[in-house]
């Protein structure tokens, strides 16, 4: 069959190997006692979300970028039809577990955040991060699937990122994370005014950047098979997955596991204070010491990165590159920005952003806003010092 149709054999096979091994290891984990169900889920869950990110290119950065640059606003309008689609199905399942969104009671385990300063100064950092790096924490996970070699730099300094935040806790908590407020809109205006409300707000959002967007010629010698999904096909997809998600396992998220794993790692070595006040009375992506191999996030983390490689290799896309100092010294500072704010923010764009705004919070659409004002503080850095 003609490539235009269908990939090579060449790049079709090692993806199918990658698939196959993908759905191997859902299949070993299903055999845990216990909690197989839950971990196979998260398996087959992650490596559809490595699939759709990479094909969709579904970067917040990247996206951005492509608007700030070239007014192509079409990977923009791919995440407010995430979160369209994600806000939708997470308030049908809210009807089914909390029927009655009464003042005092909050959905099991949905990223509902408090709003404090520190909020604000941990998204704004996560931003500048991501723009520094090239990616958010998401991407980078997709992209070790592309063969990447900035991207384990950005996640090592994303460890350690985590370990400052969890060092500055305390001192953050008590001074401002402990009395602020929790806002889940429903409280206030009912699940049918809550998702009016955020509904509106994206239709104004979308408005505005369609008005905005510049139509851009599209790649014509890349086959069918090579060209990205489209930026709204993609987005749907994402939010029927947060969706999924939070219906059988818990919310959207990919700093979970990193977390616990610097948390582990830097308990272990005894260099975190005898308590981290409150932190573990917080859902989302808050983070955990590890007492077994596998948890559900971790999991899921894995299962993206080899969904993501099936779908790089079969279109194409696996082109690992030997990077400058400059690019490794950059995405590493990155990484510690994203890590930090990440860790003080209570998750990042997948976990506090999309799963927070799908959930209602307020909370996500305060990251939301103080990330995008940090992303463009670093994308004007990376203009100005002629940075690819």
């Amino acid at each position: 069959m003609a490539e235009a149709a269908l990939p090579p054999l060449r790049r079709l096979v090692p993806a199918a190997l990658v698939l196959g091994a993908a759905l191997l290891f859902a299949s070993a984990l299903g055999s845990i006692a216990g909690s197989g169900r839950e971990l196979a889920l998260a398996a087959l869950l992650g490596t559809a979300f490595g699939i759709v990110l990479q094909r969709s290119r579904f970067c917040f950065f990247c996206v951005s970028r492509d608007f700030l640059d070239r007014r192509d606003a079409r990977g923009l309008l791919g995440i407010v039809a995430a979160l369209a689609v994600g806000i939708l199905g997470y308030h049908l399942i809210f009807g089914a577990f909390l029927p009655v969104p009464a003042p005092g009671r909050l959905p099991p385990q949905a990223h509902i955040g408090p709003i404090s300063w520190v909020l604000a100064a941990g998204s704004f950092a996560f931003g500048l991060g991501m723009a520094l790096s090239g990616s958010c924490i998401s991407a980078h996970l997709y992209r070790l699937g592309e063969g990447s070699v900035l991207s384990p730099f950005a996640l090592l300094g994303t460890l350690f990122g985590f370990f400052l935040g969890f060092l500055s806790w305390n001192t953050l908590y008590l001074a401002a994370i402990q009395e602020a407020p929790v806002v889940w809109l429903p409280h206030s205006l009912g699940y049918g005014g809550s998702v009016a409300l955020q509904l509106a707000a994206l239709a104004v959002i979308a408005v505005l950047l369609w008005r905005a967007h510049r139509n851009v010629v599209a790649d014509a010698a890349a086959s069918p098979w090579q060209r990205r999904w489209p930026a709204a096909t993609g987005g749907i997809l994402v939010g029927v997955i947060g969706v999924l998600a939070y219906f059988r396992l818990g919310p959207l998220g990919v700093t979970a596991e990193l977390g616990s794993l610097a948390r582990t790692a830097a308990d272990g070595l005894q260099w975190l204070p005898a308590r981290l006040e409150g932190l573990d009375t917080f859902s989302g992506c808050a983070t955990r010491i590890k007492e077994t191999l596998w948890s559900q996030n971790g999991a899921f983390v894995l299962a993206l990165i080899l969904g993501a490689l099936a779908a790089a290799l079969s279109a194409g896309d696996f082109k690992p590159r030997r990077p400058a100092a400059g690019e490794v010294l950059r995405a590493t500072f990155g990484g510690v920005l994203m890590g930090w704010g990440a860790m003080v923010a209570l998750g990042c764009t997948v976990g506090t952003l999309l799963s927070g705004i799908m959930a209602g919070a307020a909370s996500g659409w305060v990251f939301a806003v103080f990330m995008f004002g940090g992303l463009w503080l670093g994308w004007r850095a990376r203009r100005r010092c002629g940075w690819n």
